[in-house]
């Protein structure tokens, strides 16, 4: 009768404990099970504020996640290279824009993409050439503040 009881309350708590980490995964937006889709590099000139698991988005949709940021080996360009994972269905151009974007004044960044013309398409780990980094807010706000804009 001891066992009974024991063992039922064993795999309760194991149903709970998985429960958990389902949610923990799930709500944390961690993406364990999930390796669906591609992988494109994108080169900037700064990509300050910008977090590995921000947002990927075209016309303000979430299309994919930052999964790396890292500075661009080659000594001659001090670049920040960054891992881009984009939803399978998605195709790209080789002449789209991706943009460094901050949602709000003071918000998180995000990496914007627009679309471009082109009928050729980028290649799972292809690079995307057009870029255009984040603005500075705060060397711009003192620029303006010290008589450094003219």
């Amino acid at each position: 009768m001891n066992t009974v009881r024991e063992t039922a309350v064993g795999l309760f708590v194991l149903i709970g404990l998985l429960c958990v980490a389902y949610l923990t995964i799930k709500l944390g937006k961690m993406e364990v099970f999930t390796g669906q889709g591609y992988e494109l590099n994108a080169s900037f000139d700064s990509v300050s504020g910008l977090r590995v698991g921000a947002d990927v988005e075209m016309a303000g949709v979430p299309v994919g996640k930052v999964t790396g940021i890292r500075l661009d080996p080659d000594p001659m360009r001090s670049q920040a290279v960054v891992r881009l994972r984009f939803d399978k269905d998605l195709h790209l151009s080789d002449d789209s824009i991706a943009s460094v974007r901050t949602s709000g004044l003071i918000g998180d960044k995000y990496i914007s993409i627009s679309r471009g013309g082109s009928e050729h398409m980028l290649a799972p780990g292809d690079t995307i050439t057009d870029t255009e980094s984040s603005v500075d807010l705060g060397s711009l706000i003192s620029k303006y503040a010290f008589g450094g804009v003219k």
